[in-house]
């Protein structure tokens, strides 16, 4: 077999079994009986030959080279046994219980191919011509070794340390015979590690599709939205046989509590605006009217009437669950609401946090300087000329998902964020209320002020909430969205 070794001054050499491509049973994977079993608990019946049950009991130890393994086919069936064989080995490639490595001239494993998802292994040939990274793989920490992922990949390739340091060869193109050995290149190819082209025809350099997309956000996308890219996707419990969940009401607080009025539903529902006349009058008002800011009364009218916990139950995985005004992912309702109120009539400034399950505030802290930044962080965002009157934080308390949701956890919570903010909208234009989402926040300033550990509960949305000046119209234009050194509103 002839491959690839790297000699002390950087350059290639070809020398026979200096590099050499072994496959082995995939991680978790086991034989017995005539029969694999996969980690996530799956099994797998084969009808096997004598050869094709000692080649699989070979893998299952160890990696093994191809000659080894023909070796152990053609001891129990000879050499007519090897297409059949051949036919097997296919078969479990593409089913993914085959991972394949490379390994150095010490013996030692130089890089492997592993499944990280749901996808076969089958290997794809070395790339000719010039090759390099893709600029939208990931290099991530994995059991003692760092992996390299291209975006949707059900397969990562671990590095050891001297297949890691030929990475910074390949972050430009380069001809591969010149640095990388051949095995290694199969397994990145394999993985969509690569990107296509040459230095004349880059499409990641050249392409709208690619050049549009953050290495980390197509990473995000590709993750959530390609279920066969993650081992576990939906209501999997990864977390159930670790933590209890968290309630559905987050404990009482030790701040002040200040008692909210309940609304009056019939007479709210005799005087409102239509769904419809709602729906065409919203729009993001980013001024309040400074002589009668936003009263207590219409502050809980708001959170009764789009967050409130209208009943709570237990779900049949013992989650305690909720109903509420708008709808959530499996009725987890992980969202919670923190006004941060700066003028109020009938409310002291400071950050509150809403009790849906009691229709209350909790005083979280005073104003100071850690509140004051958020304040300015939102005033910057809608180009206000002063200090707006409330800023609803949203907080998710990720637990509440995570503990059930795999990979589309966070997605999840993003969507609830979407709705609440829809709902809000509605309310309050209805009300008769100046409203503006934001589009992005600081949760690290969140965590400053509410003292809250931004891992377990942090911000996830925001909106200014206010009185609305009389003159404002029904439709104004929006004010310019960004600005040096602010964050973007919602633009409508």
């Amino acid at each position: 077999m002839t491959s690839t070794t790297i000699n002390p001054g950087g350059a290639p050499e070809t020398a026979a079994g200096a590099y050499t491509l072994t496959s082995r049973l995939a991680r978790g994977a086991a034989f017995e009986d005539g029969r694999i079993t996969t980690r996530s608990g799956g099994s797998v019946a084969l009808k096997l030959t004598p050869g094709a049950t000692a080649a699989l009991h070979a893998l299952a130890k160890d990696d093994q080279d191809e000659a080894a393994v023909t070796a152990h086919v053609v001891a129990h069936d000879g050499e007519t046994g090897l297409l059949r064989w051949q036919m097997l080995r296919a078969r479990l490639e593409a089913a993914g219980l085959l991972e394949h490595a490379v390994t150095g001239p010490d013996g030692s494993t130089f890089a492997r191919l592993v499944t990280v998802g749901r996808g076969g292994t089958t290997l794809r040939p070395a790339p000719r011509g010039p090759v390099r990274v893709s600029r939208h793989a990931l290099l991530l920490p994995a059991d003692g070794t760092l992996a390299l992922r291209a975006p949707g990949s059900p397969l990562a390739v671990e590095l050891g340390t001297a297949a890691a340091a030929l990475l910074p060869a390949l972050t430009t193109w380069t001809d591969p015979a010149d640095r990388v050995p051949a095995p290694l290149l199969r397994l990145l190819a394999t993985a969509g590690a690569l990107a296509p082209g040459g230095p004349d025809a880059d499409p990641e350099a050249e392409d709208r599709g690619s050049l549009q997309w953050d290495p980390l956000d197509r990473a995000f996308h590709a993750r959530t939205r390609t279920p066969a890219s993650a081992p576990g996707y939906g209501g999997t419990y990864p977390l159930g046989d670790r933590f209890a969940p968290e309630p559905v009401a987050a404990p009482v607080g030790d701040g002040p509590r200040v008692a909210l009025p309940v609304p009056d539903l019939e007479e709210i529902a005799a005087r409102d605006l239509t769904l419809t006349e709602a729906i065409e009058r919203r729009t993001s008002v980013r001024a309040h009217d400074p002589a009668a800011p936003i009263t207590l009364a219409q502050l809980a009218e708001l959170l009764y009437r789009t967050v409130r916990i209208r009943s709570t139950f237990t779900g049949s995985d013992g989650q305690e669950l909720a109903d509420r005004p708008l709808p959530s992912g499996g009725a987890v309702h992980e969202l919670e609401v923190y006004p941060l109120v700066t003028r109020c009539d009938g409310l002291e400034p400071g950050l509150y946090r809403y009790a849906p399950d009691r229709h209350e505030l909790e005083l979280v802290a005073a104003p100071g300087p850690a509140t004051g930044a958020l304040v300015k962080e939102a005033r910057d965002a809608t180009m206000m000329q002063d200090d707006p009157q409330v800023v609803l934080l949203v907080a998710a308390r990720f637990g509440r998902v995570m503990w059930k949701y795999e990979t589309v956890a966070y997605p999840l919570v993003l969507k609830h964020v979407g709705v609440l903010y829809q709902t809000v909208y509605l309310v309050a234009t209805a009300m008769g209320l100046a409203v503006c989402g934001l589009g992005g926040g600081d949760t690290a300033a969140f965590a400053a002020a509410s003292g809250r550990d931004p891992l377990l509960e942090g911000t996830v949305g925001e909106l200014v909430l206010g009185s609305r000046p009389p003159a404002e119209p029904a439709g104004d234009a929006p004010a310019p969205t960004t600005t040096e050194g602010t964050r973007p509103s919602n633009d409508d």
